[in-house]
């Protein structure tokens, strides 16, 4: 399940790093947040178009197809950094100490060998679709207005590239954990209990009260 998680900060470099990769993910996820409300504004376009005209939004069909990247991908290092992805902790949450990061360690390390394989093979999509001598550089386009698909088709090995980044610095932070036997290691998200959770929810309303 998902679950609340806090991520812990010091001045080493391991926690400069990660508040850099941080801005980087937001700003990334707020692209994926623009082109959601895009697509909206965009609906909204094409429905009135075919209700009021008979005539909607030429490759309405297309763009969606152009930002569903940005969608899906953009936003799942932001996630992975926050401890937004879903999960089964239902083992995990009861292990405590060196044992906990080990396996925490062994998942993120798993993970990262697929994220690898994943930006080889984008990469090879993308490639396949990219071509300096073909017009607008590409070697095919959508159905309806003939956009190309090279500019989508990079999206994903990049937000992979950069959920890959945020993957080595989680290994980094769980394999220092599990050597120093550290109790709140910092740049991995740590799961927070229920009770927890509804305690700064409440400090946070009631600091707004005030």
């Amino acid at each position: 399940m998902a679950g609340a998680a806090a991520v812990l900060s010091d001045d080493s470099a391991l926690s400069r790093i990660d508040h850099r990769l941080y801005s980087l993910e937001r700003f990334l996820a707020l692209i994926s947040g623009l082109a959601v409300f895009s697509l909206m504004v965009m609906a909204v376009f094409s429905v009135s178009g075919r209700n009021l005209f008979n005539q909607p939004l030429s490759g309405y069909v297309d763009w969606i197809e152009q930002a569903m990247p940005l969608i899906a991908f953009m936003g799942a290092s932001y996630a992975m950094r926050d401890g937004g992805h879903i999960r089964m902790d239902i083992v995990v949450g009861a292990l405590r100490g060196r044992v906990l990061w080990l396996v925490e360690l062994v998942t993120t390390v798993a993970v990262l060998a697929l994220m690898i394989l994943l930006i080889w093979g984008t990469w090879a999509h993308f490639s396949r679709s990219f071509d300096f001598a073909s017009p607008l550089w590409s070697r095919d386009s959508s159905m309806d207005i003939a956009l190309p698909l090279w500019p989508a088709k990079l999206l994903a090995p990049v937000a992979f590239s950069v959920l890959a980044l945020r993957l080595l610095l989680q290994v980094w932070g769980y394999g220092r954990a599990f050597v120093t036997g550290s109790d709140a290691p910092v740049a991995v998200p740590l799961v927070i209990d229920a009770a927890t959770q509804a305690r700064q929810e409440a400090e946070q309303l009631s600091g707004r009260d005030a």
